[in-house]
């Protein structure tokens, strides 16, 4: 049976055409310098970080792509390395407000195609506690997080005002790998990171949420996991070996690992079918989300005929399970 639902992206990214001017003395500011050729380069803390395109930032070419791939609807987050967790509590802020002003910007000129997920400062939880009413008044319908917080790991329970305050308003968390562990070990290309550590990044943090009890203090919060949620389908069958021997999991965690897992949601950026297939038989359909990584060179090419060529039972309860979660920007009663 054909899926009839609408197709939404849950994973695409945006870079704003040009941030405030620096006044907070933050080496990593952000700063987006235009080419002649239409690209333009951003760098932070002077040097060059990412070449981009118009696409990152320009409604009218994420629209024309939109269609040509079949995309109704994309969920707009900042590209993670504008998270700036490393910066004071007040700079933070600024960034975020600015980026997050830019996203609605971006939904406010196509709502009927465009939703938004902004940012808090939240190496500065109670400040970033504070932001988020305005950003569910805003329009947003969530708040994209790093996989840590400046090594502070994310079921640290200094992170609670924030999951409170984000469970309240109805919120979606989208958890992203962010300077990842581990990229020492590699010894290969920097691009390297991306491809390989990403997925053992968001393992850790969904690792540490469940073993600190955050979706069950927070049954109403509503967490997607980037990525497919990395390697933790391929570890869950080991923590949950480790949860009935009585080691100290069994202590911190009063569920399976495997069943904690399924209050997660997951995006479908796995790139193969066998990934895909492991994620369908580990988490219920509807807990899967369309994701792509547009418009960065790591993006899902041609998402819609990916998902299509899952069983088409598959493909229909990942479009309504994506649909569903999209409904999360309505406060809960």
């Amino acid at each position: 049976m054909p899926c009839h639902l609408p197709f939404i992206d849950f994973h695409s990214h945006i870079v704003p055409d040009r941030f405030p001017q620096d006044e907070s003395g933050e080496a990593g500011w952000p700063d987006v310098r235009h080419l002649n050729d239409g690209a333009a380069e951003i760098f932070i803390a002077g040097r060059v970080f990412r070449r981009i395109d118009l696409r990152s930032w320009d409604v009218a070419a994420r629209l024309k792509d939109m269609s040509q791939d079949g995309i109704d609807i994309q969920v707009l987050s900042p590209m993670p390395e504008l998270l700036s967790y490393w910066f004071e509590p007040a700079a933070g802020e600024r960034i975020c407000t600015a980026t997050n002003a830019f996203i609605m910007s971006m939904v406010n000129a196509a709502p009927d195609r465009f939703r938004g997920i902004g940012m808090v400062p939240l190496q500065d939880p109670e400040r970033a506690a504070a932001m988020v009413p305005d950003l569910r008044a805003s329009g947003m319908i969530g708040v994209e997080i790093g996989s840590h917080v400046n090594g502070v790991p994310l079921g640290d329970a200094s992170l609670d005002p924030f999951f409170k305050a984000a469970e309240a308003e109805g919120l979606m968390l989208m958890v992203h790998a962010l300077h990842p562990a581990g990229v020492d070990r590699i010894g290969a290309a920097p691009d390297m990171a991306a491809a390989a550590v990403f997925p053992l990044e968001t393992a850790l943090a969904a690792t540490s949420l469940m073993a600190n009890g955050v979706p069950d203090r927070f049954p109403g919060l509503k967490i997607m996991l980037c990525h497919g949620g990395g390697a933790l389908s391929a570890i869950l069958p080991r923590l949950d070996h480790a949860w009935r021997s009585g080691l100290s999991l069994s202590k911190t965690m009063p569920r399976r690992p495997s069943e904690v897992a399924r209050d997660f949601y997951y995006d479908t950026l796995v790139y193969d079918q066998g990934p895909l297939a492991l994620l369908c038989d580990t988490v219920e359909q509807e807990r899967l989300v369309m994701g792509t990584d547009y418009p960065f060179a790591v993006m899902q090419s041609d998402p819609v005929a990916f998902l299509k060529s899952a069983a088409s039972k598959s493909a229909e309860a990942i479009a309504g399970g994506s649909a569903a979660l999209l409904k999360t920007g309505v406060k809960p009663k």
